[in-house]
């Protein structure tokens, strides 16, 4: 009996061998006919950009159709690359799928041509092909480009930091992690080091860096800092708030502590208004432009997308020089007299009249 059985076994074996042998046989085989050629704008195209066309579509590139040895489903992607570049480092432009063209807004291909060395304000050209794909593979490139040339515009500002918000009953939005959360200031000179000085309610609260998640996330006990990552990680503890009342919270991420201490706030100046001022701003050095206050904690405010142009500022108090804060680095930092710099852009401002920190986030849409 047991013969029986090993000489069954042995035959659905090689049936299962002969059935996946077969399977491996009929797979369709898919190889390259032709490339995709970019038939508009033609080349030598000129692009002379300004900042108030961000929005608008700069030009529609077009292709031929990429060919196949069988139909199927072709990606394009349209890169872009300096003049005489080999592409294997172009930046794309647009994707599509069974689409053979594309619009390109301005403020993508001129930060393209800025991302690749092309300096603002002075004319530079660039190559562009189209690239196709099947499911990832069987990649194929124009064989032909076209050479257009771009006079672009101050683009995005280099902002290589990480932004953590407050989350929790004992903060302004309490446990919603994109209701208007209270952001943290980042000390100017040590990028991993972060604070908040104000008002919490008793309760209990974390930190958070991608509003809508609740990843990346900080919490922590006893002084040491606690990670999570990713959602399957452990949920860390909470930062606990004994009394309502105002507090001071430090939290350094490298080295993964943390301070909550109270502040005493009793001397605190309540001021009516806080505004920018400076060469950067819209009023100039002439008039303030208005913040918004806190109505949760009364030292805190905030402005929401603004243009500013390369200079400096300044925040100052009831429109007037009596009382101003200042600093030295761009962003964020606070504590001097000085003129904060600013690169153009478009920024949403945070400021704290408690301790004179700043926090400027650039690139705004």
């Amino acid at each position: 009996m047991k013969n029986i059985y090993k000489i069954l076994i042995a035959f659905i074996g090689v049936l299962a061998i002969s059935c996946n042998a077969d399977a491996v046989d009929n797979r369709l085989i898919i190889d390259a006919v032709s490339a995709p050629e970019i038939t508009a704008p033609a080349t030598g195209k000129v692009f002379v950009f300004e900042e108030e066309q961000g929005s608008d579509v700069a030009a529609k590139f077009t292709w031929s159709a990429a060919e196949y040895s069988n139909a199927v489903v072709v990606n394009y992607t349209l890169l872009i690359d300096k003049k005489g570049g080999d592409f294997a480092k172009a930046l794309t432009l647009a994707t599509t799928t069974q689409v053979t063209e594309a619009s390109v807004l301005v403020k993508n291909l001129n930060q393209a041509a800025i991302d690749l060395g092309g300096p603002t304000g002075v004319a530079s050209e660039f190559d562009v092909k189209i690239a196709s794909s099947v499911s990832g593979g069987v990649p194929q490139l124009s064989k032909t480009l076209i050479t257009i040339s771009v006079t672009p515009y101050a683009g995005r500002v280099v902002y290589d930091f990480t932004d953590w918000y407050l989350v929790g009953d004992a903060t302004v939005s309490g446990w919603d992690n994109n209701k208007g959360n209270q952001i943290l200031f980042r000390s100017g000179t040590n990028s991993n080091e972060y604070t908040f000085t104000g008002f919490f309610k008793a309760g209990a609260f974390k930190t958070i860096s991608s509003l809508g998640s609740w990843t990346p996330m900080y919490g922590g006990s006893d002084g040491s800092l606690a990670y999570r990552g990713k959602d399957s990680d452990p949920d860390p503890a909470s930062f606990v708030i004994p009394v309502s009342g105002y507090y001071t919270f430090k939290m350094d991420v490298q080295k993964l502590t943390y301070e909550l201490v109270a502040y005493n706030a009793s001397a605190a100046k309540i001021y009516d208004t806080v505004g920018i001022i400076g060469d950067s701003t819209p009023g100039s050095w002439d008039s303030s432009t208005p913040m918004v206050k806190s109505t949760f904690n009364e030292h805190i405010w905030s402005l929401g997308v603004t243009a500013l142009n390369d200079g400096g500022l300044k925040f100052r108090a009831n429109d007037s020089w009596d009382v101003s804060w200042g600093g030295k680095t761009p962003f964020s930092g606070g504590g001097t007299g000085d003129n904060i710099p600013v690169e153009k852009s478009k920024y949403v401002v945070y400021f704290n009249d408690l301790d004179g920190s700043y926090l400027m986030i650039p690139n705004q849409e």
